[in-house]
């Protein structure tokens, strides 16, 4: 069996290494999607048995995705290191597959951003109207520094800083949101890199093999 010898050996710890990151930033992922989830300020705002979910389904996919990203990192070690093209096959694979759900989730939380931020507006409107001194109204007030809604604005509170309970949703979301999109980014570029490099390597081992079986 023949092994990868010279610059794509260079490339073959290239990839380990890369994969080792990419391991991690499976963890990364994995981390922030589970700080959305649990995060206290985002779901006392979210916890009402009439709250939207829409925002929390772009966080499991985020749960999901980090999940799946350690595994494939892991897979894509082992074949690195035992130079298996059928294991840096099975990587790209993977890796074509999750950049392809993440653009498609992608464009549709692009699609949808302002409806989730509309759908918390609503839920907080339709609550506020049927009693505004509700738990939940109460925790809407605290967590976001704000009172009242567009139409009906509330100056009872000076260190609201005079702004509507509707505005300060859409800021609120607009922050989560951006991070999931932020995050969502860099992993597309990363596995963009490694699709790259798990196919040179792959050529690079099957070369190597059709010419040692061309030598025996």
């Amino acid at each position: 069996m023949g092994k990868v010898e010279g610059g794509m050996k260079c490339v073959k710890y290239l990839l380990f290494v890369f994969n080792f990151i990419f391991w991690l930033m499976g963890s990364f992922v994995l981390a922030v999607g589970l700080w959305l989830r649990f995060d206290p300020e985002t779901v006392s705002l979210l916890s009402g048995s009439r709250a939207p979910d829409t925002f929390f389904l772009g966080v499991y996919i985020l749960i999901g995705a980090g999940s799946l990203i350690m595994l494939v990192g892991f897979f894509g070690c082992c074949g690195a290191v035992r130079e298996s093209q059928c294991l840096l096959g099975s990587f790209f694979a993977c890796l074509l597959i999750i950049f392809g759900a993440e653009v498609a989730a992608g464009v549709f939380g692009f699609l949808n951003k302002d409806k989730i931020i509309e759908d918390v507006q609503n839920f907080y409107s339709e609550a506020y109207l049927e009693n505004s001194n509700s738990t939940m109204i109460l925790s809407y007030q605290k967590v976001l520094n704000c009172c009242g809604t567009k139409s009906t604005p509330c100056d009872a509170e000076p260190e609201s800083e005079n702004k509507d309970c509707e505005t300060k949703i859409k800021d609120f979301f607009d922050s989560k949101l951006f991070i999931i999109g932020y995050v969502g980014i860099g992993i597309a570029g990363v596995m963009i890199i490694g699709m790259i490099f798990s196919m040179v390597l792959c050529c690079a081992i099957r070369n190597s093999r059709e010419s040692a079986y061309g030598q025996s």
